[in-house]
């Protein structure tokens, strides 16, 4: 089965940010989203609103179009948070970006009402309700599918320092879950989530959706929700490691990681060179440790099984990137990664609050609510 990937002649970037809207005086979710998307179509006019509706109504999400540089796209979200604050405003709804919600229950939560919606919760059941879980999707352009398996073969490398770093959900249903990102955990259990196998070539790929599709598991190419993934109908490689970014200048960090990995992996690929792959169980044990551990993970970073500290390597991983961010003129944003570590990543700083409230988890969701513009 062919599975056509028109390909992108330059490594444009996309981003799809997750926002859940919460009630301003209970601060727990609020399942207003159609009510809130409909001010946002009212405000914007005859403007096409880069503001979408998600699985559940407690969560609209944002899309930019496609841009050449990471400041291009936080512009573009920029001026859709704008327009939807505007929209959540009069609903008496306040916005925050995290993995999960500190404290909201999954079973009083409502479900946006489409055919795929509805296909996935009558598939999966208690896992497909239970997914009460935001997070953060980013697109890099790729110029032939010959590439998209050798870079996500090496991507996955750098699978837990995403992770980590991004690592906003330790609480679920009021229950702090010892985990850094209880997310990504959850987010597996869905049978078509999950780490990517790891393909030699596109061919095997198209095989193994061909039998996805025989087998009745997919119905369309775009079925598969991996953690990376292709995206062959824009002739992209998706991010979707990372949780909810809780504010706007670590999504912004992230984006210029994510823009430079890709780019610096097509560019060695393109020279030449064989592309470093890591074994499927270290991979898969790597996602738990950073899930698990965060930003005090001790991860595996080659085939001979030596571990590094994951913020040791994050920085030796940075000094080889910056020519590459000189490049893609995202200097700035990525050397703001190494700010995640100084500050604290988001599920350190939502600990942080629990403690010093003695465990009031209210005011875990106005600290989050608080920083989503900074």
């Amino acid at each position: 089965m062919a599975v056509p990937f028109p390909g992108s002649p330059r490594p444009t970037l996309g981003v799809e940010w997750e926002i859940a809207l919460v009630d301003r005086a209970t601060r727990d979710l609020s399942n207003t989203a159609a009510e809130v998307f409909e001010a946002v179509e009212e405000l914007a006019g005859d403007a096409r609103p880069r503001v979408t509706k998600e699985l559940l109504r407690n969560t609209v999400e944002l899309v930019t179009d496609v841009h050449p540089t990471v400041g291009a796209a936080m512009a573009d979200l920029d001026e859709s948070m704008d327009l939807l604050r505007r929209a959540a405003e009069p609903a008496g709804v306040d916005l925050l970006s995290a993995g999960t919600h500190p404290f909201a229950q999954w079973s009083t939560q409502l479900v946006t009402r489409t055919p795929d919606y509805d296909e996935l919760i009558e598939r999966t059941q208690w896992w497909g309700r239970q997914m009460l879980i935001w997070g953060v999707h980013m697109h890099v352009g790729i110029s032939s599918p010959r590439k998209v398996f050798p870079i996500i073969n090496a991507l996955l490398l750098q699978y837990p320092h995403l992770l980590a770093l991004s690592a906003s959900s330790p609480m679920w249903a009021g229950v702090d879950t010892g985990y850094a990102s209880n997310r990504a955990l959850m987010f597996q259990q869905l049978p078509t989530a999950g780490l990517p196998y790891q393909f030699a070539n596109w061919e095997q790929y198209e095989s193994f959706i061909a039998d996805q599709m025989k087998s009745g598991v997919i119905t369309k190419i775009g079925g598969m929700h991996w953690d990376i993934r292709p995206s062959a109908r824009w002739g992209t490689i998706e991010v979707r490691v990372c949780d909810g970014i809780s504010t706007r200048s670590e999504l912004s960090a992230l984006t210029a990681l994510v823009h430079c990995l890709i780019v610096d992996l097509d560019r060695r690929f393109e020279a030449g060179e064989n592309l470093p792959v890591l074994q499927p169980w270290h991979v898969k044990e790597n996602k738990w440790r950073a899930a698990r551990y965060g930003l005090d993970a001790e991860v595996i970073v080659d085939e001979g099984c030596r571990e590094r500290l994951v913020t040791d390597d994050l920085h030796d991983l940075l000094e080889r990137l910056t020519p590459t961010a000189k490049r893609l003129d995202c200097v700035e944003e990525l050397a703001a990664v190494a700010e995640i570590p100084r500050r604290g990543a988001s599920y350190q700083r939502q600990r942080k609050v629990e403690a010093q409230t003695g465990g009031d988890l209210v005011a875990v969701v106005d600290s989050l609510v608080a920083e989503l513009p900074t």
